[in-house]
């Protein structure tokens, strides 16, 4: 039985998720700037959420909720999971937030390639020109040969933004027979461990704060993700990701209030057109009925 729309609730829900994962973007910069590995904080930002997930269907007697017949696939998307997590996280540690915030804006431009490429789907003219139209703005923000952009801090950012595409078609695959507590929970259980080797090789001690911050990322990443999710059970893809280019607000107010940075001109003429594109081809999605949610299932974050 499909849940009743609510799409207001739908919308409010994915604000606030934004919100949370805006957040999380400015701690994990701020937490490895204050001296905590980069390795670390993604570990840390993944416990919590298999023990509040489980925790809570375990008090409710619902554990069964987490049985799959899909292990196999569920570490295939853990790995791709992490891997994107290691760009998603590392753009805002090479870049300013609202740039690196911005260049993830690009996840949908790159969907609709995979869905020609890969999936072998029909992409039509108007999403091929709202490609086109998303990347003249990555060229205006980035400036090739010019930018006051580092070229490896933009590599990331883009990267960060072709991950989340594929990623997004594992969930896709995925949400035909699991469902999203169950999605969020085995990428965090079985990509903890992996993160966890390391520990010995870039584990240190930390002050009181530093781990107020591990914790807070780890519970605003495991929220976030939830709330992405609740959004979707009340309100369409296309109605409800309008509100993801929000993020771009949260993180020129972190960046100012944190490191004192506004985004230059460049920024601001070529966001515009990133964002344009990616409301374009959510919109085609949604005319022709697609549940396709390439752009923010958060599944980098």
């Amino acid at each position: 039985m499909h849940p009743v729309q609510r799409p207001i609730l739908a919308l409010g829900l994915r604000l606030l998720a934004v919100v949370l994962l805006a957040s999380l973007m400015a701690v994990v910069k701020y937490t490895v700037e204050s001296g905590v590995s980069f390795p670390e904080m993604l570990f840390w930002r993944q416990v919590p959420t298999v023990f509040l997930i489980g925790g809570w269907l375990a008090a409710r007697g619902q554990l069964h909720r987490l049985k799959t017949q899909r292990l196999p696939t569920h570490f295939r998307r853990a790995m791709t999971g992490m891997t994107g997590m290691f760009f998603t996280f590392g753009a805002p540690l090479l870049l300013p937030l609202a740039e690196a915030t911005t260049l993830g804006f690009t996840t949908p431009i790159f969907a609709v390639i995979l869905s020609a490429l890969v999936l072998k789907e029909r992409v039509g003219p108007v999403r091929w020109v709202a490609v086109a139209l998303g990347f003249a703005g990555v060229v205006i923000i980035t400036q090739p040969g010019h930018s006051h952009l580092p070229p490896l801090g933009a590599a990331v950012g883009l990267m960060a933004g072709l991950m989340v595409a594929i990623i997004s078609i594992q969930v896709r695959d995925l949400g035909r027979t699991e469902e999203p507590l169950s999605v969020v929970f085995w990428f965090a259980a079985l990509s903890a461990p992996v993160l966890a080797l390391g520990l010995p090789f870039y584990a240190a001690q930390h002050t009181p704060l530093q781990w107020g911050l591990l914790l807070l990322g780890g519970l605003l990443g495991c929220f976030g993700q939830l709330l992405l999710t609740a959004a979707l059970r009340f309100g369409q893809v296309a109605s409800v990701v309008v509100m993801d280019y929000s993020s771009l607000v949260w993180a020129t107010l972190y960046g100012w209030l944190l490191w004192d940075h506004l985004p230059p001109a460049s920024t601001w003429l070529g966001a515009p057109l990133i964002i344009a594109a990616g409301a374009i081809i959510a919109w085609r999605e949604h005319f022709h009925a697609k549940a396709v949610s390439p752009a923010t299932i958060g599944a980098g974050e």
